[in-house]
């Protein structure tokens, strides 16, 4: 079953897990798929219809509503369509990125999207990256990544992020917004960001993409299953 076979990645913002898992499915010739763009288009679509994103039940509304999928595109990388637009590049504005975890957090909302997410990895073999695909969404995947770096780190790499896209944001204020990021994301009460018990974590705080991608290789080719003594688990 490709959701056995399909690789999970989790980690908080700005651990770099984006970049790894597009990376690792590279290598792989596996699909990548980031849920958290389809958590960006439903806060992108709650911004279009004037809904309140603290209205729980107009959200979920939303969400049930919106007609959205992502594709894979040449780079190894994504598109994220709704009602067929393509809306890639809207959905990583400062206003989508300032109510994405309020959205995110509703029980139906996380149902919803979760079903999106495993029939992904159903017709495919995926690399996923998200905060809840080893412990909810891929829970039967055998192969499972949560990639941690300090708090300072993530904010300068989340910082750099802002400046690619023409965003100016003190190095304090990024790290302020991670800090509440994370209490939203661990703090929730359906799928909260947690360290699923069979998944590997990698601290890639003094690590560059490629060398967290060559220890996820090394891990991937010990067995087929994916697995590796309990010593080199965390």
């Amino acid at each position: 079953m490709s959701l056995e076979r399909s690789i999970a990645i989790d980690g908080p913002a700005g651990s770099g897990k984006s970049t790894v898992a597009r990376m690792l499915a590279a290598a792989l010739g596996y699909r990548y798929v980031s849920t958290g763009d389809l958590y960006r288009a439903l806060a992108l679509e709650v911004l279009r219809r004037g809904v309140d994103p603290y209205d729980e039940g107009s959200v979920v509304k939303v969400a049930q509503s919106m007609s959205v999928r992502v594709e894979p595109v040449a780079d190894g990388a994504q598109r994220t369509l709704v009602g067929g637009e393509d809306v890639s590049s809207l959905i990583r504005s400062a206003q989508v990125e300032s109510i994405v975890s309020p959205v995110s957090v509703y029980p139906a909302v996380r149902v919803h999207m979760v079903q999106l997410q495993r029939a992904m990895a159903v017709d495919a073999d995926v690399v996923m990256d998200g905060r809840d695909i080893g412990a909810v969404v891929l829970a039967e995947s055998r192969c499972k990544f949560f990639l941690t770096a300090s708090a300072r780190e993530r904010a300068r790499r989340r910082q750099r992020d802002h400046a690619a896209q023409g965003r100016q944001v003190a190095l304090d204020e990024v790290q302020a917004e991670i800090a509440q990021r994370d209490t939203i994301d661990s703090t929730r009460p359906v799928s909260p960001l947690t360290v699923a018990p069979d998944a590997i974590v990698i601290d890639c705080t003094a690590m560059s993409p490629t060398e967290v991608v060559g220890r996820m290789l090394q891990v991937l080719g010990r067995s087929n299953a994916c697995s590796t003594p309990s010593s080199e688990r965390s």
